[in-house]
């Protein structure tokens, strides 16, 4: 019997491939043959390669993805020359959308669009020597109520050591033309008791967290009603996440999203810009007044986590604008703020603006923007610095009292910027900084460039390393603090007697 194999290389190991997944639920009468195969970015090409043609097989099926696109042309090229007899299938969409950036020229195929019927289609051509003469093969729209749903696919495996990534529906109604969402055609949902006998059989398994993947989950209120009350109906621990837009929620929603216990309920909300006229520039719909109000309800009626997106580099926004989206949205919300850098992806309409914005991107994943007729490529680099320390410090949820010290009652976008600057002349990296490093860093950064008072600065930090179990109270800080958890009461005394000399003896962390 002829083996199948499906493959792709995720970003990390706790993430699943959803999208192999359906291909393997739908291969039909060549399931039984069919195998999936996952691997990382951080593992060698060639090792991949071996373990692949370790099980004989006569057709490879690899999803090629923005983040592991290099990755699977440089495996392409190997399987070729050392198996030519092998035939290689290349979906995904970076082999679904041109202009092809990265080479799969060597692939026997490239499956395009929605493969979930066509993979297995194709696979039964090629077995019984019926197999299309030409490279590029474009999968008819599939009727999502018609497949048959992936999430048996999950084994006791993933489900013990994966995200479990699920879906109501696909499509995007709006035309955003930074993202490939907008070039479908509508949205489409799946059949809502399957999905649902689906999630229940799931959830019999012991899956307790669900990431919905859908670009517009709160765009059927109705739907979305019905799948909250599904969780809502289930005894607490879980968590699910939605993507959600910022501008519709009705109180049906609004009710069923209060009611999620803490910790349960996590949505992603793209922002992306709060200037109206770049909104409006890139075909994006932008209701400032509803996405102030629902931001301050879910802040502050609901437990529900936030994760908000902004983006860095839009056409003709200048980083004064990108600041004033910042500033903005932190004064509304105090959840974790995500800044992106702009990628332009083959198959958006991002490239009209080339020209008239200036717009520049690299022609290799992740296909980032590189400089625009407002930022330059200098601005570019120090944002891309800005948003890992962002990371690190804001986002990271570690440094939440000491980090808003930094810009105070003043502009965060400012003096965030400045910060980013100096952290970069102290590490020369933005990568392999330790927790204890960052702390050391931030102290010495509000002590001594920013000239704030160290009891104040020592004071929040502690509070943030005390907010983690087992986290240790550095000895800076102690001098600062007096009487902290852990400190015997004659250290305490002594430290409180001569705090000012300890500060100067403390070496700075390396």
């Amino acid at each position: 019997m002829s083996t199948i194999l499906l493959t792709t290389l995720n970003a990390r190991y706790t993430h699943s491939a959803l999208g192999l997944r359906y291909l393997l639920a739908n291969m039909g009468a060549l399931r039984a043959q069919t195998q999936l195969l996952e691997f990382t970015i951080n593992e060698e090409v060639q090792s991949i390669a071996e373990r692949l043609l370790e099980h004989r097989p006569a057709i490879i099926g690899i999803a090629a993805y923005i983040w592991n696109a290099s990755e699977m042309s440089a495996l392409v090229e190997i399987l070729k020359k050392v198996a030519p007899e092998v035939t290689v299938i290349v979906g995904g969409p970076e082999a679904s959308h041109a202009p092809f950036r990265v080479d799969f020229s060597q692939a026997d195929y490239l499956l395009q669009g929605e493969g979930d019927v066509a993979f297995g289609e194709l696979c039964a051509q090629i077995l019984s020597k019926s197999a299309p003469k030409e490279q590029i093969i474009k999968a008819p729209l599939p009727e999502l109520k018609n497949l048959r749903l992936p999430y048996d696919e999950y084994t006791d495996h993933d489900i013990a050591h994966r995200y479990i990534y699920v879906e109501a529906s696909r499509g995007c109604p709006f035309k955003c033309e930074f993202c490939l969402s907008s070039i479908d055609e509508k949205v489409r949902s799946f059949d809502e008791e399957a999905l649902l006998a689906a999630f229940e059989r799931l959830w019999e398994r012991g899956v307790r967290s669900f990431k919905f993947i859908d670009r517009t989950f709160n765009l059927n209120i109705r739907f979305a009603n019905r799948l909250m009350d599904f969780f809502l109906s289930k005894e607490p621990s879980y968590f699910v996440h939605f993507e959600v837009i910022p501008d519709h929620f009705p109180d049906s929603l609004k009710e069923r999203i209060q009611a999620f216990p803490p910790a349960s309920l996590q949505l992603e909300i793209g922002i992306q810009t709060l200037q109206e006229s770049i909104a409006e520039g890139i075909n994006r719909p932008l209701k400032l007044p509803k996405i102030k109000e629902n931001l301050r309800f879910l802040e502050e009626e609901t437990s529900a986590h936030l994760h908000l997106d902004l983006i860095v580099g839009l056409p003709d926004e200048s980083l004064e604008q990108f600041g004033e989206n910042l500033d903005l949205l932190c004064s509304l919300s105090r959840s974790e703020i995500q800044v992106g850098i702009l990628k332009k992806l083959s198959g958006t309409t991002l490239s009209r603006h080339d020209e008239a914005a200036g717009m520049v991107y690299s022609d290799r994943p992740p296909y980032d923007v590189l400089a625009t007729g407002k930022v330059s490529f200098a601005e570019i680099q120090a944002m891309k610095r800005f948003a890992r320390f962002w990371d690190l410090l804001y986002n990271s949820g570690n440094f939440n009292r000491s980090v808003r010290l930094i810009w105070g009652e003043g502009s965060v976008y400012a003096h965030f910027r400045s910060f980013s600057a100096w952290m970069y002349t102290q590490t020369q990296s933005t990568w392999k900084i330790s927790l204890d490093r960052l702390g050391r860093l931030l102290y010495d950064y509000l002590t001594q460039a920013a000239g704030q008072d160290a009891k104040i600065v020592a004071q929040a930090l502690a509070e943030d390393m005390m907010a983690t179990p087992g986290r240790t109270i550095p000895e800076y800080i102690r001098t600062q603090v007096p009487g902290l958890p852990g400190q015997s009461p004659a250290k305490a005394a002594h430290t409180a007697g001569n705090g000012r000399q300890h500060k100067h003896k403390e070496p700075h962390d390396q």
